[in-house]
């Protein structure tokens, strides 16, 4: 087939899941806690009925609409899910053998050949079902949706290379370094450059110079299981009473080999952690896998101590810092069964476990899960979709749960086991509301004075403070004192932020970066641009110079790039080497830090600005978060709010400790409007090169806006963030009752208007951002 008459043939069955026709009640219709629809796939064919011989669909990991037909060579037999090298105009691709069938109406001669099937596993039922479930919830590509779950298949991971002692060795002089990593290697075994540098304690450069000096030779290393299997019999931590009862009803769940939702809750530093690695260790004895999510990978190091105290080794890892290799050896280890436990970031949700027993949610609320580039989508609520076609339990962790999730678990839909008091007696911090209006920092810092005390009394006991603010960078904004002129990204409607280390000022929304000017670019003057406002860079300047004698870390992305700097950061903590901690939000989840007695949070109203419906949730979120790393072992703990509006409810609620109150005040104010989780919303983002151009295309859609019983559109109206990355932008939501689905109206709507070229419309379903 040509690739006009390719396209045309996928263009002309778009897969929708279910079997269901245009306007009747779509999967995507379905709120994730919902029944999710049975077997059926595109066409009423499922994967147990047998292809017609001679052509199959292929699945392809690009944005068309459907399948590909290729024509079955008779040396070939693919089976759905089978992985497969097809020919696409002229090279060749990977795609997925798809159970959506045939288009008997394309004569077999324009049908282009298999090219082969691949040696990987295939992928499953359950997970081609869910590919096709989320393509129709989120209004995506279903090759885009599968390109997820296909990115790493390539060919097998080849045999990997090591170092083994020369025999013999030239008589050259040798440094204590290369003595060490000679005296590593004495027993004969060959490592890896990696292995060998974190036994010696070298650089990976000192074990390439061995090599070139002759003093190493390259080996192949034996083979290995790429994972240690872990021990659900191995001793754990005792648990209290309110623990082990829940640990109960968890590993009961994952018996049942039957889905199911339960929202796992309570107080900070209850032990939630050690409770579900129960469930894990069910869920091991049953022979499936489990799957752990974390929103911050930068808090798997602390996990995965936890982890290899429960089970005697640790657990395979995902997330993007992986090398190429390891990904590759990960994805076939989880394929092949090989990796029992997996623990990683959102994308993980992707890989091709073939029995997937349970999936546990940790921080359930954090919006880091929700993606919103690319496939836009929430891998909390894809997630319980994923676990009901693998028939499995799910798990959602937190302490301070989501609105959406209180919902599901008042509706009946969700479970709930919570955990009422911390573990080993440590009782919860006091909160304190320091009102800046009263009790101001001195001019030109940002610290008030009962903070400031608090600190030095901490310190002086021998405890450790931390200090949070959610705002990396050093400033803001940087303007200039002679002509106010702001120092703005040219490609983003945002400022730059001042990385004073870096002597830069960069923008956080597309990574445009200049050099901190001399002179303003506007007037000229010299020396007159300063620093508006504080951000964490400012801060740890400020507490440098209040506590010169305090051993300072500061833990934000830039300093913590990944997970083995945030392993050293927490080992430093541990050891009692850091006596201040200064923080933003990589600090607020997660951690265990027995000897942190004070938390202090500067601009604790920065999140309660702007026009969001969840910015009050968002905060008490985050700020009993943060709160919850004071105290938690004998010492109490204490935490001091420095705050402008002291009497507002996110305020009241962290001081009296009463948030189950402030949801319930938070759902009785978004109920009455059928805002979420008591309705339904959709986004339509607009953007394109102009302005002119971005405003013709909102229009039309406003023109086109659908109507209805239930049904309100609001918008066009310039995006927040009105230009991102060079692209004008407007915004459209869609707001509904719960009851009504809105994919089927977001397709009708969209099907009415043409887009430009240069012009995109992109869809969020259930939008967590608004800018």
């Amino acid at each position: 087939m040509s690739g006009a008459d390719q396209k045309r043939s996928a263009r002309d069955r778009v897969a929708v899941p279910g079997g269901q026709a245009p306007g009747e009640q779509v999967p995507g219709g379905l709120f994730p806690g919902d029944q999710v629809p049975g077997s059926r796939v595109s066409g009423g064919r499922t994967s147990r009925d047998r292809i017609p011989s001679g052509r199959v669909a292929v699945m392809l990991p690009y944005p068309f609409p459907g399948p590909f037909d290729y024509r079955v060579p008779p040396d070939l037999s693919p089976k759905p899910g089978d992985v497969v090298l097809v020919p696409l105009n002229r090279r060749e691709e990977v795609g997925v053998v798809w159970d959506m069938p045939p288009d008997a109406g394309v004569p077999d001669r324009k049908l282009k050949p298999l090219i082969g099937i691949i040696d990987t596993p295939p992928m499953r039922e359950p997970l081609r079902r869910f590919v096709d479930w989320m393509a129709a919830y989120t209004l995506s590509p279903p090759g885009e949706v599968m390109a997820m779950a296909l990115r790493v298949v390539r060919a097998p991971v080849g045999p990997a290379h090591g170092w083994r002692r020369a025999d013999p060795a030239p008589e050259i002089r040798l440094t204590p370094a290369r003595q060490r990593v000679l005296d590593m290697l004495a027993q004969g075994e060959p490592r890896s450059t990696a292995e060998i540098a974190r036994a010696a304690a070298v650089g990976s450069s000192v074990v390439r110079g061995m090599a070139d000096a002759g003093l190493l030779v390259s080996t192949l290393l034996p083979t290995r299981a790429p994972f240690a299997i872990p021990d659900p019999a191995h001793p754990g931590p005792v648990l209290s009473d309110d623990q082990a009862q829940a640990a109960t009803t968890l590993r009961h769940a994952v018996a049942d080999r039957e889905f199911s939702v339960t929202l796992l809750d309570g107080v900070t530093g209850s032990g939630k952690t050690e409770v579900y690695l129960e469930a894990v260790a069910e869920c091991l004895r049953q022979g499936r896998q489990a799957l752990v999510l974390l929103p911050e990978i930068a808090l798997s190091s602390q996990w995965l101590a936890r982890f290899e105290r429960r089970f005697g080794v640790a657990p395979a890892v995902w997330h993007s810092d992986l090398t190429s290799r390891i990904r590759r050896m990960t994805w076939r280890a989880v394929a092949e069964g090989a990796a029992p436990v997996v623990v990683g970031a959102r994308s993980a949700l992707f890989l091709p476990f073939p029995d997937l027993g349970l999936i546990v949610i940790d921080e359930e609320h954090e919006t880091a899960f929700k993606q919103e580039d690319g496939v836009v989508y929430h891998a909390r609520d894809m997630a319980v979709v994923r676990a009901r076609f693998c028939a499995a339990p799910t798990v959602l962790v937190s302490a301070t749960p989501s609105l959406e999730t209180v919902a599901n678990v008042e509706a009946g839909r969700y479970t709930r086991l919570h955990l009422p008091v911390r573990h080993a007696g440590a009782a919860l911090p006091t909160i304190e509301a320091v009102d800046m209006r009263e009790t101001p920092p001195e001019r030109g810092r940002f610290l008030a004075p009962p903070l400031v005390d608090a600190i030095r009394d901490t310190m002086a006991r021998g405890e450790q403070a931390m200090l949070f603010l959610n705002r990396r960078g050093y400033a803001p904004l940087t303007l200039c004192r002679h002509c106010g002129h702001r120092m703005e990204c040219p490609n983003c409607t945002a400022w730059l932020v001042e990385h004073r280390a870096r002597r830069e000022l960069q923008c956080h929304h597309c990574g445009h970066a200049v050099p901190i000017p001399v002179e303003c670019p506007s007037c000229g003057a010299a020396n007159s641009l300063v620093p508006v406002g504080p951000g964490v860079e400012r801060i740890t300047e400020e507490a440098a110079a209040l506590f010169p004698d305090a051993r300072r870390l500061v833990m934000a992305s830039d300093t913590i790039p990944g997970p083995h700097a945030a392993a050293e950061a927490a080992r430093a903590i541990q050891g009692r080497e850091i006596d201040l901690i200064i923080g933003t939000q990589i600090v607020a989840k997660g951690w265990h830090f027995p000897h942190l007695t004070l938390v202090g949070v500067d601009d604790a109203d920065l999140g309660l600005a702007g026009g969001d419906l969840r910015a009050s949730e968002r905060t008490v979120q985050l700020l009993h978060q943060v709160a919850g790393r004071a105290g938690r072992a004998e010492a109490p703990g204490r935490v001091l709010l420095q705050t402008f509006s002291p009497e507002h409810p996110v305020m009241q609620a962290l001081v009296r400790g009463d948030l189950e109150a402030f949801m319930a005040s938070e759902a009785a104010q978004r109920r009455p409007g059928h805002w979420p989780p008591y309705g339904r919303l959709a986004a339509l983002i607009v953007s394109a090169e102009t302005g002119p151009a971005a405003d013709a295309l909102a229009r039309d859609l406003g023109r086109a806006a659908p109507h209805g019983d239930g049904v309100t559109v609001l918008g066009p109206a310039p995006a927040p963030l009105s230009i991102l990355r060079g692209r004008h932008r407007r915004r459209l939501l869609l707001k509904t009752r719960r009851d009504v689905a809105v994919q089927p109206i977001l397709r009708g709507w969209l099907a009415k208007v043409a887009v430009p070229r240069g012009a995109k419309v992109d869809v969020d379903v259930d939008p967590v951002s608004f800018l």
